[in-house]
């Protein structure tokens, strides 16, 4: 009976403690379910409520300058946006219109106006910041090359090399004439090619995203990538801190460096509940590099909407290029610029001799494959390729310059692709004069917003460009997010640089430019599948009331803000 017993006994422990492990695991799954979430809950609404309770702050303080306030600090409050509007009427440097809109918000809310123009109409980092990020690309310039060969065909190229000139003067990146390029115009293809090249890495890899988000494009990446870390690859990672603000729990990048000590992370610019310059300027660029082999860019970040796993706004169109040779050097360094300005741990800055070899060595390296891609290929007539990237360091805008430059070039077609449409007088202007000297010029923008605001203003732009016959399409699937631009089958550019002010002057982006290569050719295609699934926009289809018509104007003061 005491054996009986005690085998009786076994066996309900035994069940308990399967019990208890079922129960444990559930919890644990639940845990990591639940609560990463709850950290990310947590994190918005601290900065939604920080951010609140100063905005109210700057109601009453509107409230005491306009009602309270004696006569001496109202004459002190005027001075002051007097002085603010001097400063804006004598820049040179600025939209004409941005301008305008500066000044008129100054005068009629001199306090929330001064604030706002500090905030987002100066475009450019704080002096710490802008100090840092020179400093790091002072150091890195060495390793951007520009060889005799290429700066040859550039000066053959007449007006056509006019962009890889002003590129490699003004921001600093050379045009490379070796190598491929491909386009893939959905983040579908883009994606998956992406894991093919990963799959091959064996030196290091480089991820920088505006956004990267959990779900199953994020597990399945981050899968491949820790495999690659076990097997003595390196692992640099650059996300935006806003960008990801909503789908990642706070001090992410801790939590991926604990994944393996190959495996390093940076969270760009930290998100703080605060009314503060440097907060405005964001790392919108997307990059992915697998040694110094291959690079991809485009308008894809890592997250399942962008692969069409996550449905959001219908149909995500997005597009992107790879680029193989001696341009992936240029993503290197770009990459690195900003790892080393924005890393605050010295053990984890980079030095880049340690990836490219010395100078002397990379300008070897670059000769090489020059000289085998003239064996293989001959001299290709004027195919260019040329990255580059664009930030608020200074007062100028290299991709609004590209933009229009390739605009004014144009003598066929103009084929725009933008998720939002918020131009510049410069940009609105090109659009136009281009369609008035017989330039076909079609613009494609989503059918479905992502933000409806902006949605909004992105129409409040179409009645001038159509009286101009500037022809506009809504891709009705869906979102478009891809940002492209191709001229007469000959010079296309694709990256992460939106038509908007804020992409032009308040963000990092990047892109390639490229010419004389049938991924040129590719990107027309494209842009003739997706006018066939879009909408022509009309005067019927655009058509507003008077008060609609008053809204649009009232939006159109804050479109160098949103």
């Amino acid at each position: 009976m005491d054996i009986v017993r005690e085998r009786l006994l076994m066996e309900q422990m035994g069940k308990m403690s399967e019990k208890n492990e079922k129960l444990m695991k559930k919890k644990d799954e639940n845990d990591k379910k639940f609560g990463q979430r709850g950290f990310v809950y947590n994190r918005v609404y601290t900065c939604v409520l920080l951010a609140f309770i100063q905005l109210i702050v700057w109601i009453v303080l509107l409230y005491f300058v306009e009602y309270e306030a004696t006569p001496i600090f109202r004459t002190v409050i005027w001075t002051i946006a007097g002085v603010f509007v001097l400063y804006l009427v004598n820049r040179t440097d600025n939209d004409a219109s941005a301008k305008l809109k500066w000044i008129i918000m100054i005068l009629v809310f001199p306090v929330i106006g001064i604030a706002f123009f500090l905030m987002y109409g100066e475009g450019r980092p704080t002096v710490y910041m802008k100090k840092r990020l020179s400093e790091s690309k002072e150091k890195n310039k060495s390793y951007l090359i520009q060889t005799e060969r290429t700066e040859r065909l550039v000066d053959e190229a007449g007006r056509n090399g006019a962009v890889c000139k002003y590129l490699l003067s003004q921001a600093g990146y050379p045009c490379y004439t070796d190598g491929t390029l491909d386009y893939y115009p959905t983040g579908v293809e883009l994606f998956e090619e992406m894991m093919k090249e990963l799959e091959k890495a064996e030196k290091f890899v480089l991820i920088e995203y505006f956004i990267i988000g959990k779900g199953k494009l994020w597990e399945r990446l981050k899968a491949k990538l820790l495999e690659k870390a076990e097997s003595g690859v390196k692992i640099y990672i650059i996300f935006d801190d806003f960008g990801s603000v909503l789908v990642l729990p706070r001090h992410y990048e801790k939590r991926l460096e604990s994944m393996h000590e190959n495996i390093k992370c940076i969270a760009f610019n930290r998100v703080m509940p605060l009314f503060a310059i440097h907060q405005n300027n964001r790392d919108h660029r997307k990059m992915f590099v697998v040694d110094d082999k291959v690079a991809f860019t485009g308008g894809l970040n890592l997250a399942d909407e962008y692969i069409g796993e996550r449905i959001r706004f219908g149909d995500w169109k997005d597009s992107g290029v790879k680029v193989q040779g001696g341009a992936v050097n240029s993503f290197i360094v770009m990459f690195f610029d900003l790892w080393n300005a924005f890393c605050k741990d010295k053990a984890k800055k980079v030095d880049l001799k340690t990836l490219l070899g010395e100078i002397d060595d990379a300008k070897e390296t670059l000769l090489k494959r020059e000289e085998k891609s003239l064996q293989e290929q001959g001299e290709r007539a004027q195919f260019f390729v040329q990255p580059f990237d664009d930030s608020p360091l200074d007062r100028k805008s290299d991709g609004e310059f590209v933009y229009l430059d390739l605009i004014d070039r144009a003598s066929k077609y103009v084929y725009v692709f933008t998720p939002y449409l918020i131009l510049p007088d410069g940009l609105r202007v090109a659009l136009c004069h281009a369609s008035m000297r017989g330039v076909d010029v079609r613009i494609v923008t989503p059918a479905i917003p992502d933000k409806k605001m902006v949605f909004r203003m992105t129409r409040a732009n179409y009645p001038v460009l159509m009286q101009h016959g500037v022809k506009i399409y809504e891709y009705t699937p869906g979102f478009l997010h891809s940002k492209s631009i191709v001229v007469d089958d000959e010079y296309a550019v694709v990256g992460s640089i939106n038509f908007d002010y804020r992409s032009l002057y308040l963000h990092f982006e990047n892109a390639v430019y490229f010419s004389g290569c049938d991924a040129v050719k590719a990107v027309r295609k494209d842009c003739e599948n997706t006018f066939e699934v879009s909408r022509l926009q009309t005067e019927e289809t655009t058509k507003r009331s008077w008060f609609g018509r008053l809204v649009d104007s009232i939006l159109r003061l804050f479109d160098t803000v949103v």
